[in-house]
C-alpha cells in the first residue's frame, strides 16, 4: 500500500480517518458540477461513508495533497463476487479548483501503481452519463467501455474497464 508518493509539489498518500469530513466536502463539490438539478442524496452522511471507506481493511483510499490541502481522492477495492485480480474504482474526484493541473493524472498513476503491486489485472468503474469531463479524463488514461457491462436503457451510468499494465 502506498504510504506516500511525491510527484513534484503533489504528495499522494493514504487517507486518514480524521480527514473524512474534508474528503466528503471535496466529494460533494466535485459531484455537484455534473448534477444540474442538485446532488442526489444531499442529506446523506458522506463524511461517515468516507470514514467507513478509509477504515475498510479490504479497501484503499488515496488522497492527493497540494500545498497542504487535499486536492483529489480515489477509493478502490475488489468488489464482492469479482475475481481477485479485479479492482473497482468506486470514487475518483479532484477538487474543481485543481482541474487541469495534473492532480487527477498523478492520482490515477498512483492508483495504477498500487493495482499493479497488488496483482490486479483489470480495473472497472462506472461514470455518470452527464459527467463528460470525467469520461474524457478516463478515456485519456486508457479506460474503454466495458464489453461485459453495456449500458442498459435508461441507466445514467457508463461502465468502463482498464487493463492494468505490467501484469
Amino acid at each position: 500500500m502506498i504510504s506516500e508518493r511525491v510527484t513534484g509539489a503533489l504528495v499522494i498518500r493514504t487517507a486518514l480517518p480524521a480527514e473524512a469530513e474534508t474528503i466528503a466536502d471535496l466529494h460533494v463539490r466535485a459531484r455537484s458540477t455534473y448534477y444540474p438539478d442538485g446532488l442526489p442524496q444531499a442529506d446523506f452522511d458522506w463524511a461517515e461513508a468516507w470514514r467507513g471507506a478509509i477504515e475498510r481493511p479490504d479497501g484503499h483510499v488515496l488522497c492527493a495533497v497540494a500545498q497542504g490541502r487535499i486536492a483529489g481522492i480515489a477509493s478502490f477495492r475488489t468488489p464482492q463476487g469479482a475475481p481477485a485480480d479485479t479492482v473497482k474504482l468506486f470514487q475518483f474526484h479532484v477538487d474543481p479548483g485543481h482541474w487541469r493541473a495534473g492532480v487527477g493524472t498523478a492520482l490515477h498513476a498512483a492508483c495504477v501503481e498500487e493495482w499493479r503491486a497488488d496483482g490486479k489485472r483489470t480495473a472497472v468503474l462506472d461514470v455518470h452519463t452527464d459527467n463528460r469531463r470525467a469520461q474524457g479524463f478516463y478515456a485519456r488514461q486508457g479506460w474503454i467501455p466495458d464489453p461485459e457491462n453495456p449500458p442498459a436503457e435508461g441507466d445514467h451510468h457508463l461502465f468502463l474497464c482498464f487493463s492494468v499494465p505490467g501484469q
